[in-house]
Order: structure tokens, then sequence, then C-alpha cells
């Protein structure tokens, strides 16, 4: 947990630097592919992934080390042999846990963030699930640990196999000759993300592009064929707490709607997208018909609402690198705390982004938790010993964020015009 807060403490501002260059090098081209609002949300997204990470709010219903202490035949040595077996087999397992996402209607929800923006870019591999609380595919690494391949080794890949999943996020990197037999590329990465029926649930690999090969889901991109990319059923919101959760409370909700137990049972393992008929008759969602004649979710903005929201972005990117470099000190249940006001942080400036009236409400209990903390300990988890100034520049802050919120929300009511105006 530590260890791998100080990692993010690097790695977050290198993500960063290599998104804005994105946006930069898209503009210089004539060929932006980083919309700024879409830019924010999806950095949001990133942020309450990690924090939800190094928290380790999660269970592993069998876990790996259970795994093979039982079934080992051997065991490798922490070498490079055992490394290159570690990142083979988690590819494996991605492969399959990642297929299996898109393919049953329970476990869509935990990938559906991923898929949620409808641009393509550098950022939206930022956008990574919250809602996993169950791990359930350990068994997928049975062949590390029938080889008795160590936990650390597996701890240690995972997130170099993870990270090594965002560079191929973009439109601005085409064909790569021979590289395209082997490794997954842009052009393998954004048929995945596109819906049009030519790509739609194809390349699920993610370093080695022979596992869609080996398994029948591949797909290469058509000079033909431009994708289009987002989600079937769009989101329509900048907030990534909310998308999050979209797909699992309709699904509660068809469940409850439904006559039949059958449906009300079967529903969480049809394939994705699948509602009882009934319930679909009666209760219809928005759903894209036709990829090539559909709006894209945007706002109307002007540049002073997107400098206020970029400060708000700066402000939690600063919380929560105070929160990585410091999170032993801090302990539990302190750092659950300030986990707890990050989603808190986030829920309310990406509220404010949809335009939402009660982003107010949000705000103003930003506000009330922050300062509540402030009065309670008498600084902000131990961060006065650093900088003697930092008590009093956060009460001033979060007093200061609720008034400048609170003017935005009481500006668009009074011109009767709602901030997320579609363009």
């Amino acid at each position: 947990m530590e260890q791998y807060g100080k990692i993010l403490l690097f790695a977050m501002p290198a993500f960063l630097i290599l998104v804005l260059f994105e946006k930069w090098y898209g503009w210089y081209k004539g060929q932006d592919t980083v919309p700024t609002m879409d830019m924010i949300a999806s950095l949001s997204s990133g942020i309450t992934n990690i924090i939800k990470d190094v928290l380790g709010i999660g269970i592993a219903v069998l876990g790996y080390d259970w795994l093979a202490d039982r079934i080992a035949m051997t065991h490798i040595q922490s070498t490079w042999f055992a490394v290159l077996i570690a990142f083979f087999v988690l590819d494996f397992a991605g492969y399959w846990v990642h297929r299996i996402d898109h393919k049953i209607n329970f476990f869509w929800n935990s990938h559906i963030i991923h898929h949620s923006s409808e641009e393509f870019n550098l950022a939206c591999a930022l956008r990574q699930s919250i809602s996993t609380f169950l791990k359930l595919f350990a068994f997928l690494l049975i062949p590390a640990a029938l080889l008795g391949v160590p936990s650390i080794i597996i701890a240690t890949v995972a997130p170099i196999h993870l990270f090594a999943q965002f560079w191929y996020h973009t439109q601005h990197i085409n064909r790569m000759g021979f590289l395209e037999k082997i490794l997954v590329t842009p052009s393998h990465h954004r048929v995945h993300h596109a819906i049009n029926k030519e790509y739609i649930d194809k390349n699920y690999s993610q370093i080695f592009i022979f596992w869609d090969k080996i398994f029948g889901t591949f797909q290469e991109e058509l000079p033909n064929v431009k994708p289009v990319y987002g989600i079937t059923r769009p989101t329509q919101t900048w907030n990534p707490i909310r998308i999050n959760f979209q797909h699992l409370w309709l699904l509660i909700q068809d469940a409850w709607r439904a006559k039949t137990v059958k449906d009300k049972l079967r529903i969480w393992f049809m394939p994705t997208g699948w509602r009882p008929a009934d319930v679909k008759a009666k209760y219809p969602v928005n759903k894209i018909e036709d990829v090539y004649n559909f709006e894209k979710y945007a706002v109307k903005t002007n540049p002073l609402f997107l400098m206020w929201i970029w400060i708000q972005l700066a402000g939690v990117l600063l919380l929560i690198s105070y929160l990585f470099g410091n999170i032993a000190a801090i302990g539990s249940p302190g750092m659950f705390v300030y986990g707890a006001f990050i989603f808190i942080y986030v829920y309310a400036y990406s509220e404010l982004m949809d335009g939402n009236k009660y982003a107010l409400v949000w705000e103003l209990i930003k506000a009330s938790v922050g300062l509540a903390i402030i009065f309670y300990s008498g600084d902000w988890f131990g961060a006065d010993k650093y900088f003697p100034w930092i008590r009093n520049f956060l009460m001033i802050y979060f007093i200061a964020s609720a008034a400048i919120t609170g003017w935005f929300v009481y500006s668009a009511d009074k011109a009767e015009t709602p901030l997320n105006l579609s363009v």
C-alpha cells in the first residue's frame, strides 16, 4: 500500500504530462482528440481509481497466495524467468477477465467506465473502475501458481502490466509494421473502443495481441470504417463515480421490475445489454442505434468556468499527492477518512461540470467535511509540520470554493441556462 502510493507519486505527473502533451500535439497538428471537459473527467476517474487501489478497498475471494500454497508443483525463485512467466500469465488472465467483463451483464458494470468516453485518447486510459469490490478471477493465475511463482513477483509485475496499457490509447499513431503481429497497438485498441458493428467486442488483448488471434476475437482496423467511440447506452455525465454504478443501478431496477423470478435471477448473468422483454418495453433506455448519427455529450463553457474546474482538479491532485507521500504517517483510520473526502471532492466538482444544480449541495458537504476534519484534529493530517499555513489556507479555500460554486449554479439558474447545454 505505502510502496504503491510512492510509485504513484512519480507515475501521476508522468501520465499528466503525457496527456497534456497529446492535447498540445493534437492542437498543433489541427487534430485535437482531447476535449478539455472529457480530459478532466478521465483524469478524475483515474484519481478515484488510484485512491481505491492504494487504500486496498477490495476483497480477493480466492487469493493467489492461497492458490499457490496448495497447488504449486515446484517453486521458481525471484528471477527474470519468474518475472517473464508472471507477465505472460497476467496477460493471459487479463484477456479472459476483459472478455468476461464485456460479455456478462453483471461484470460489464466493472468495465463500463473505461469505455464511457466518446473520445479516444491517452486520458481515457485512466478511466478505471472503482466498482469492483470482489476479485473473483485468481483461478486464471493457475499456471503461475502451479510453477510456484512468488506472490511478490505477481504483485510487482501487476502494476507494470497495467501501466504498459496506457500508451496505445491514442489516435496519433498509425500502423506499426511487424509489431502489429505481436503487440496490442493503437490501431488494435481503436477497434476495441469502437461501437461500429464491424468492431464491437473485438481485440480484448492487453499487451500481446496473439490471444485474440488464438481465441477468435481479432479484428483489424479497416481503412474504410472510421472507429466511433463510446458505449451504445451513453452515460451523459462527466461524473466518474456515477458512471461506475449506472449499469448496476439499471440492473437492480430491471431485476425489481421484472415479473418472473427467472428473469429477476438470470438478468445478472445474461449477455451484456440483455433486459427482460416486459421491462424493456415499459422502461426504454436511451440507446445509440446509428453510430454515425448521434450527438456526443458536451457542455457549453466559458473561460472562467473552465479555469475554475482546472483549479478544482489541481487542488485534488495536490491533496492526493500529500496522501500518497505520507500514507504511513497518516495511518488508519485517517487514510480512509482522507480517501472518502477525495471522493466527495471529485463528486462535487464533476456535478458542477454537468451543470447539476445539486453541485452546490455536494460542494457544501465537501466544505463541511473538510472543515470538520480541521476542527476535530486541529490540523490537516499532519501537514502543519511541513506547511504551517496549510490549516488556514484550506479553511479559506473550502469556504471560497462553496461560494464560487454557488455563484456558478445561481448564475445558470437565474439565466435559465443550464451549464450542460449540448453543443
